[in-house]
């Protein structure tokens, strides 16, 4: 039985996700249509683009994406506090970049806010804590972006209809072990299904950004007194309803999520940027058959350090997503999980068990 996103999207579990969504019957709507012969790989671009384009006004950061043929993967983390420390007039203007709003909101963020009454402003508070709430729920960005894409590219085709499946597919990711191992399965999926041979020629990924971006490196590794994103300038507005993709396509984007070899600063991937390189590029040249007799025998560190069996790893590295339900973490992760959702069973524990759990020395 399907669970309630409520359930399965608790901040208080962990404010780290990975989301899944599939193109309608898994066509290759996104990419080389064998069938057709039509080709729609720019469509994946746009994908790429509207993440980061949504990341720069969610309170929601990127920490990896991959964009395929017919699916795409985001792994994010949800910022709450960032979006509760948003004056009303800044949530207005994230807002309102994408959704045009209501006379009062356009009122509001104009000349004429002097001449509102105290009623009226009442009304606009209101109307931006419900903003509020959306700007750092997982769903109004998984949404915005489905029906952004979807718009786009049924006008490409002149048809009208579903573009996705369904609603995403979303996993909690309840520790460092699982964020590390989820980022690992999404920037590889290139070269999993044999579509990139390379980390640098994985298209669409954030891998393939950073690696572009690593002569900057030294400038997106950070420290924990360096601030979050910058506010975002205000829109004209009128209505209640998600602008045109012509509106919203110059947009300005956000850079994926900086590391932190300290794991001090909570709005970055805790972990340093030169182990994670090294734990994908491991584990991409693994995963090529013609590649497998030359891994070299020492494993990455930072499965060291998270006491994670490189065999097992492995093995998990091209099935995470089928391995694991609604979440991924440690055994006693899982089991912490499994109380507070008042549940007997976890899809994943085994798994868990498999890939997470020490090795005992023999």
């Amino acid at each position: 039985m399907t669970s309630p996103r409520a359930t399965l999207v608790s901040l208080e579990d962990t404010p780290w996700y990975h989301c899944v969504s599939r193109c309608v019957r898994r066509a290759f709507l996104c990419g080389e249509d064998h069938f057709s012969g039509n080709n729609y790989d720019h469509r994946r671009g746009w994908i790429a683009e509207r993440i980061m384009q949504l990341a720069a006004i969610f309170a929601i950061d990127v920490a990896a994406y991959a964009v395929m043929s017919n699916h795409y993967h985001v792994v994010v983390r949800i910022d709450q506090q960032r979006a509760l420390d948003w004056s009303v007039e800044e949530v207005l203007q994230r807002w309102t970049k994408l959704f045009t709003g209501p006379l009062l909101v356009t009122r509001y963020l104009s000349e004429a806010r002097a001449e509102m009454c105290d009623a009226e402003i009442a009304k606009v508070e209101e109307l931006a804590e419900t903003y509020r709430a959306r700007l750092h729920d997982l769903s109004w960005f998984m949404r915005t972006l489905n029906e952004h894409i979807a718009r786009q590219a049924n006008a490409e085709d002149g048809v009208k209809g579903r573009f996705w499946e369904g609603r995403f597919k979303s996993q909690a990711l309840l520790d460092e072990q699982a964020l590390l191992a989820a980022m690992a399965y999404v920037d590889l999926n290139p070269v999993r299904a044999g579509i990139a041979e390379t980390l640098e020629d994985s298209d669409y990924s954030s891998i393939q950004e950073r690696i572009e971006a690593v002569p900057d490196k030294v400038d997106s590794e950070i420290t924990a007194t360096e601030s979050p994103p910058v506010s975002l300038s205000p829109p004209a507005l009128e209505g209640e309803t998600l602008r045109s993709e012509e509106e919203t396509q110059a947009l300005p984007k956000i850079p994926l999520m900086p590391f932190d070899a300290t794991a001090r600063t909570p709005w970055a991937v805790p972990f340093a940027f030169e182990d994670y390189l090294e734990l994908v590029d491991w584990t991409g040249r693994a995963l090529r058959s013609d590649k497998r007799g030359h891994i070299a025998e020492q494993h990455p560190r930072i499965l060291d350090r998270l006491n994670i069996d490189s065999e097992r790893f492995l093995s998990h590295a091209d099935r995470l997503l089928d391995a694991f339900g609604t979440a991924i973490g440690t055994p006693e992760a899982m089991t912490s999980l499994c109380a507070r959702r008042q549940t007997k069973y976890l899809r994943g524990i085994r798994a868990a068990r498999g890939l997470f759990a020490p090795q005992l020395a023999a």
